[in-house]
């Protein structure tokens, strides 16, 4: 685990909960400091690079082949059978993600001056996990509503038929916000983040990911090839954020040849006696 801020004891509760915060920002914002930060930065743009090649002729190939045939195979918009389907769909919205992390943050922050020791490193180490599971998703979101700014494609049926090449480009309305889907940008950095903290996690949040990506299909709020470039927007932004924390040694490490590894974390037991600590009367 990394070394969490130290804060003096001393110092009553709000002068500690105001040193942790400062502390907390002030880490992520420092200058990188890891030797191998280089490497890291060669591997994980080689990486990026590939995955925008890949994807980016899958995009352009279902753009061109697949679209217009995908979306005229769903159920018509207003369908009174989909509500299981919008309601599914939510889970992969980022205000609701994002609203979230940001409230388990706001609680690791409040419990973590009233603890001592042990069970405030463990939980601070837990914090410094969820900062880069926030930011990832913070950074993909803001990239992807630039990119729909800038794109302004139509959704699907906008303009009464099935047109997978229909442009406003700086439109900046709703209507035109198609490419890349914002629900698959929030979902693949949520899972791609949650994965690279928790390897264990990966299957799952695979499925969560595709689930999501697929109710903005039946909808017919994306084309596919919205939900894929949305995809390949949430991955990189995450990696992005890995890297930058892996170079100021924040829960992750990096290997001789670059590659960028998870610290071992808090275990599931030990977390569950720190918030009983936490909040004991």
């Amino acid at each position: 685990m990394p070394a969490p801020p130290a804060i003096p004891d001393s110092a009553n509760y709000f002068g500690r909960l105001l040193t942790l915060v400062w502390l907390s920002l002030a880490q992520l914002v420092r200058a990188p400091s890891h030797s191998r930060r280089a490497e890291a930065a060669r591997r994980s743009a080689r990486h990026g690079l590939l995955l925008v090649v890949i994807v980016g002729a899958v995009i352009i190939t279902l753009m061109y082949a697949f679209d217009v045939t995908e979306i005229s195979l769903m159920p018509p918009r207003g369908t009174p059978g989909l509500w299981w389907v919008k309601t599914l769909t939510d889970f992969g919205k980022d205000e609701y993600v994002l609203c979230a992390l940001g409230l388990l943050l706001i609680a690791v922050a409040l419990a973590a001056p009233a603890l001592r020791g042990v069970p405030r490193a463990t939980l601070l180490g837990f914090g410094t996990r969820l900062q880069y599971l926030f930011l990832s998703v913070v950074l993909s979101v803001a990239v992807g509503e630039l990119i729909k700014w800038i794109v302004g494609r139509g959704r699907p049926f906008v303009g009464g038929k099935a047109n997978a090449f229909n442009f406003q480009h700086f439109a900046g309305t709703e209507a035109y916000s198609s490419f890349p889907s914002g629900h698959s940008i929030t979902a693949f950095a949520l899972a791609f983040a949650i994965s690279a903290v928790w390897p264990g996690a990966r299957f799952v949040m695979l499925v969560y990911a595709l689930v999501i990506a697929a109710t903005r299909l039946v909808l017919l709020a994306h084309h596919p090839s919205d939900v894929v470039a949305g995809a390949l927007v949430g991955v990189i932004g995450a990696m992005v954020v890995r890297y930058w924390f892996a170079a100021r040694r924040l829960g992750f490490a990096i290997h001789r040849d670059g590659t960028v590894v998870a610290l071992s974390g808090p275990s599931d037991g030990r977390l569950k006696r720190v918030a009983r600590s936490a909040f004991a009367p």
